[in-house]
């Protein structure tokens, strides 16, 4: 009887880890916001729900992390709102090749920076004409929000810049070591790495605004970007606020998650946040209140709206 009890136990374990689900969390560059965001929910799932083990990964950014959702093994991943809608609508770098996706939540806005400092004499988008600037790694949305950024201030960006695509991290680099002038990036709030150009030694960080550029590009794009603020405190040295073009960002999946499982992920989001601020504050950000249906384009997952429903949530 004891051996019988024993081999149920065993068999019992045996089962529940097969059940056990691993997930990978698909990030971003280290210099950036969403792979310290990405280790902390990897974290928190890991810790806290039951039978869940999560790990996150460095990735190019949305690009890369949506191509990886699109692979069907068990992803979430970190997006901006316009590269999702294109691997949505199976557009630009997603030509032909529609992602079937689902929203989870809608995260913190991301903000551009197009970053340089004073020796470079550049204050606005067209003072960018001539000059070497880094558009973004090539698997980034901040790619795709650059290249529509130029366009919309009347920019070619093919032959009026001399075209890097850098890391967040590496372009910072390359504006110290003076081998770009200036260089965009879309993050949140504060991003490491332009902390990190702000506080170099013989260096003074300008940020060139990009708030005028944003009804060209909603008019072509569709309505998802917006304009933003980033206070003159975010960064050492910043003379003025820096009034930017700025988008949502969104957790998502792909529609074949199940319903329980997205359901855990945004729940214990939700009842571990203060955890999750210490991994990044932009943590803070997400609101149970900014989860609307109109303000992202990708459709929330079933499970996520069960989660919504309970809290007396209306997104529609």
């Amino acid at each position: 009887m004891k051996l019988l009890k024993i081999m149920v136990l065993s068999l019992s374990f045996l089962w529940a880890s097969a059940q056990a689900q691993n997930l990978s969390i698909a990030t971003g560059g280290t210099g950036g916001v969403y792979y310290p965001m990405g280790g902390g929910l990897a974290s928190v799932l890991s810790k806290h729900v039951p039978g869940m083990s999560a790990t996150a990964e460095v990735t190019g950014g949305s690009v890369d992390n949506l191509k990886l959702i699109g692979t069907g093994k068990p992803y979430v991943g970190f997006s901006m709102a316009d590269a999702a809608k294109d691997a949505k609508d199976g557009e630009d770098k997603f030509k032909d090749k529609p992602i079937d996706l689902r929203n989870l939540l809608i995260l913190y806005p991301n903000l551009m920076h197009v970053a340089t400092v004073e020796s470079t004499g550049i204050k606005t988008m067209k003072d960018l004409k001539g000059k070497r600037v880094s558009t973004g790694s090539p698997g980034s949305a901040t790619e795709v929000m650059a290249f529509r950024l130029l366009e919309a201030a009347g920019l070619d960006k093919d032959k009026d810049v001399k075209r890097e695509r850098l890391s967040v991290a590496e372009s910072v680099n390359a504006v110290k070591d003076r081998k770009i002038d200036a260089f965009f990036w879309v993050g949140g709030l504060p991003t490491a790495a332009v902390t990190d150009l702000a506080n170099s030694p013989g260096m003074k960080i300008v940020m060139v605004d990009t708030a005028a550029e944003v009804p060209a590009m909603n008019k072509k794009y569709g309505n998802l970007y917006f304009p933003s603020l980033i206070t003159k405190q975010t960064y050492s040295g910043m003379e003025k606020d820096n009034n930017v073009a700025a988008v949502a960002n969104l957790l998502v999946v792909n529609a074949s998650m199940s319903d329980a499982e997205a359901y855990k992920i945004v729940k214990a989001i939700f009842d571990n946040q203060l955890e999750l601020v210490r991994s990044h504050a932009e943590y803070r950000n997400i609101k149970l209140e900014s989860q609307k249906a109109n303000a992202s384009p990708i459709a929330y997952h079933p499970g996520a709206l069960k989660y919504f429903k309970e809290k007396g949530i209306k997104v529609n």
